[in-house]
């Protein structure tokens, strides 16, 4: 395995990627929270992305994998920060974004701030606004006060250790909402959505796919495919179905 190289940030944070080169429109794979650019999804689809000669850029928020930063410092604003400051230095014309969960959301940011580099998107089982939702509107009261007052709460996790929810990504989540406002999306996009996921549910794309606007957006639902979405046809059917966006352009 080789080392990552870093990239410093306008924000002062130093961001730890692995790039490959190859032909345009290149790959950019957006991944999760408390996720990292080793993970399952990211390794197949530059693995794919060398097989096809395709440019493709995989990388770790701060706070994430070997980034800068501690992960209960950042909030969303800064990954969606990061991911722009990584698209903006790191890739030559617009891209294909493929977001896994929380990184269909940062996906979503992106192609918000700056339409003019997303040539199209895929979304794994995407999460927008999930810390409003999804945490905030699942709180009951005892948590939403403790987070206010303390700052921070432990939720358990199905992954790893507790996940850890500040107070700063709730209330820096709510700036970033993207199923609230207008939301064009004018280049193909393709959802892709587990029935069995545990995590996001069913009607999460569903909604997106009605609030998006856009002439090419399509949702897939697999039968039985859980959150992670890393068995070996779901694999091979994102890359097939980054291939049919390239396709599209």
């Amino acid at each position: 395995m080789t080392d990552p190289a870093f990239l410093d940030t306008p924000q002062g944070r130093r961001i730890a990627y692995h790039q490959t080169p190859g032909a345009g429109p290149g790959v950019v794979f957006l991944g999760g929270f408390m996720s990292d650019m080793q993970g399952t999804k990211a390794i197949h689809m530059e693995d794919w992305a060398r097989r096809t000669g395709r440019a493709f850029l995989r990388f770790d928020y701060s706070g994430h994998g070997e980034s800068s930063e501690a992960f209960t410092d950042g909030c969303i604003g800064d990954w969606a920060a990061d991911a722009m400051a990584a698209i903006t230095t790191l890739t030559d014309g617009p891209q294909v974004l493929v977001g896994s969960s929380m990184g269909g959301w940062i996906a979503l940011l992106v192609a918000r701030a700056m339409p003019h580099k997303v040539a199209g998107l895929v979304g794994i089982a995407a999460a927008p606004d999930f810390t409003e939702d999804s945490m905030w509107a699942g709180f009951d009261a005892a948590e939403r006060a403790e987070l206010m007052d303390a700052g921070r709460i432990k939720l358990p996790s199905d992954y790893d250790s507790p996940y850890t929810i500040t107070r700063r990504l709730i209330e820096d989540g709510r700036n970033n909402l993207v199923l609230r406002d207008r939301l064009h999306l004018p280049f193909p996009v393709r959802l892709l959505q587990g029935t069995a996921d545990a995590d996001v549910e069913q009607s999460v794309a569903l909604r997106l796919l009605d609030h998006a606007q856009g002439d090419d957006i399509r949702l897939t639902l697999v039968k039985g495919a859980d959150h992670r979405f890393s068995t070996p046809d779901c694999l091979m059917l994102i890359e097939k179905t980054v291939e049919k966006v390239i396709a599209r352009i």
